[in-house]
């Protein structure tokens, strides 16, 4: 009878302790090996995407209900935002998903100094977009009183159901903004963990992969908002 390997049959020795993090790391002992693990954790990532694009879906749906049943007052609160904000945001976001994928392709050819470069440029850009979407998009409108709470009680809506489209618009949008101060939380952690134990390499990179994977997502969803609310006119 063929017994199954255990993970002991195909783990990597931990080594000097001096060698970088990525070189004495050991799977989890109920895995077989690293590369079983690695696979587990992916296959397990994608599921949690998939529960983040029922989120958004429930939001496109009331989007394309509500669009349907008003389409003037769609139109009306599209015209109050500034499109040149949310293409610079968009760009800013297509600049990051490059940078992302390039800070794992540094991982996997152990060019740690770049991996860095990436991940800073990447976090930079998460910044960026949240100043850009408080300072020149929230700001001036709740400086106007078109803010949540009490978007039923401004006067000077030019339609009766606009109000309806700005709840759409900022919990989509407020939504989103969240998910990206949360995968820039985890990338900064995947630069804490390179910078401070050189936990990426060639064989080992996992956390870094799931992490950008998370942030795909994100530029993916703001890739379909933008011209839903941006673009309607």
């Amino acid at each position: 009878m063929t017994s199954i390997p255990t993970h002991h049959d195909h783990q990597p020795s931990p080594g000097d302790a001096s060698a970088p993090g990525w070189k004495r790391y050991v799977a989890a002992s109920h895995f077989r090996s690293a590369a079983d693990e690695f696979d587990a954790c992916k296959l397990g990532f994608w599921l949690f995407l998939a529960t983040e694009v029922l989120l958004f879906a429930g939001l496109f749906c009331a989007y394309a209900i509500f669009r349907m049943m008003y389409p003037e007052a769609f139109a009306a609160g599209s015209h109050s935002l500034d499109v040149k904000w949310g293409g610079l945001n968009t760009v800013v976001l297509l600049i990051s998903s490059y940078t992302v994928a390039s800070s794992i392709r540094c991982a996997q050819l152990d060019k740690r100094f770049w991996l860095h470069v990436n991940l800073i440029i990447t976090l930079v850009c998460a910044a960026a977009f949240v100043v850009i979407k408080f300072t020149f998009e929230y700001g001036p409108k709740w400086a106007e009183g078109k803010r949540p709470g009490v978007l039923f009680d401004y006067p000077y809506w030019s339609h009766p159901q606009e109000p309806i489209w700005w709840s759409v618009y900022y919990c989509a949008t407020g939504i989103h903004a969240l998910h990206v101060v949360i995968g820039a939380c985890l990338l900064a952690w995947c630069l804490y963990r390179s910078v401070r134990h050189k936990a990426y390499g060639p064989t080992h990179y996992t956390m870094l992969e799931n992490s950008g994977l998370y942030w795909h997502l994100v530029d993916l969803i703001w890739i379909f908002l933008f011209p839903l609310l941006y673009l309607i006119h």
